[in-house]
C-alpha cells in the first residue's frame, strides 16, 4: 500500500545551523513521542500513515517520518526534514510518496496547520465509510470538535501527485479535523501537542460513538446550544491541557521506551 517517493533512498542535500537549534530538537522529540504513543494505542497502520510538523523557524521545511519504518520504530533523529519540492534536507531515507504529496501541499497551502497528522485509525476511519455525517454530537468528548470538522466527500484514490494533494488541502477550509471519506482522518494543529491531543480524543469520541451505535438504539444528540456552550468551556484551557497531555506521554515513554528521544 505504501510507496517510496522517488523509489529509492537519497542522501540529505543540505545541513545548516538552522536545523540544529534547541527548538528543532524539541520538535523532533515531541513528534517522535506522538509516533510511539500512537503505535501503542493502535492509531497507526503498518508502515503507512504520517505525522508531520513544520520546522520551527523554517516555514519552507517540515519534519515527517521516513518510508519503511513503523510508528513504533520512530526516534527523534530518524525523522526526515523535507522541503516542498520533495528534497530530503536532513535525515536518511525518503518520505512515503503519499506522505509527501499530502503533507507538503497541506503545509504549503494551509500555513496555519503547523502540525498535520494523517491516520487510518480504526474507529474514526470506520465512520468515514458510513453515509451521513461521521461524528455525532452525542457524547461529551465529541463536543471538543463541535464546529471544527469538515468532510472531504471526494475520495480520490492514493495521493500520488500534487493535484490530489492540492485538492485535499483545498477541502480543509477553516476546519481542524478532516474526515476523509472512505479513507481516514487528518488533524491540523498549531503545535505538536494540540494535534496529538485532538488525534487522541477524536479516536476516543469515535470509539464511544461506534459502541453506542452498536446497541441498536437511536443516538441522543446534545442540543446545539448546549453543544456550543460545552465546546467553549473545553476550549478555554485546551492548549494547556494539550501541552500537559503530551508531557505525560513523554514521561511514560521516558520510563518505558526512552530510545524515542534519541
Amino acid at each position: 500500500m505504501a510507496h517510496a517517493l522517488g523509489g529509492a533512498a537519497a542522501p540529505a542535500i543540505l545541513r545548516n545551523s538552522d536545523l540544529d537549534t534547541d527548538a528543532v530538537q524539541r520538535a523532533r522529540v515531541d513528534l517522535a513521542a506522538c509516533f510511539r504513543m500512537a503505535a501503542r494505542l493502535g492509531l497507526h497502520e503498518g508502515i503507512c500513515n504520517h505525522l508531520s510538523f513544520v520546522v520551527p523557524g523554517r516555514d519552507d521545511l517540515f519534519l515527517v517520518n521516513p518510508y519503511g519504518w513503523g510508528f513504533a520504530e520512530i526516534t527523534a533523529s530518524r525523522l526526515l526534514i523535507c522541503d516542498f519540492e520533495g528534497n530530503v534536507v536532513a535525515g536518511d531515507g525518503v518520505p512515503e510518496a503519499t506522505a509527501f504529496y499530502i503533507h507538503a501541499r497541506v503545509h504549503k497551502n494551509v500555513p496555519r496547520g503547523k502540525a498535520c497528522f494523517h491516520t487510518h485509525m480504526p474507529n474514526a476511519t470506520a465512520l468515514t465509510m458510513l453515509e451521513g455525517p461521521p461524528l455525532a454530537w452525542a457524547g461529551q468528548t465529541a463536543l471538543k470538535f463541535y464546529g471544527r470538522t469538515v468532510v472531504d466527500e471526494e475520495y480520490g484514490g492514493l495521493a500520488l501527485d500534487e493535484a490530489e494533494g492540492d485538492r485535499i488541502a483545498a477541502s480543509i477550509g477553516e476546519a481542524d479535523i478532516v474526515f476523509m471519506r472512505n479513507h481516514g482522518v487528518m488533524v491540523l494543529g498549531e503545535t505538536v501537542a494540540e494535534a496529538w491531543d485532538d488525534l487522541y480524543y477524536l479516536e476516543r469520541a469515535c470509539e464511544v460513538q461506534r459502541l453506542a451505535m452498536s446497541m441498536g438504539r437511536p443516538l441522543k444528540p446534545v442540543p446545539p446550544e448546549m453543544a456550543a456552550r460545552t465546546y467553549a468551556q473545553m476550549r478555554e484551557g485546551d492548549r494547556e491541557s494539550a501541552r500537559l497531555h503530551l508531557e505525560s506521554v513523554k514521561r511514560i515513554l521516558a520510563q518505558e521506551a526512552p530510545d524515542f528521544a534519541r
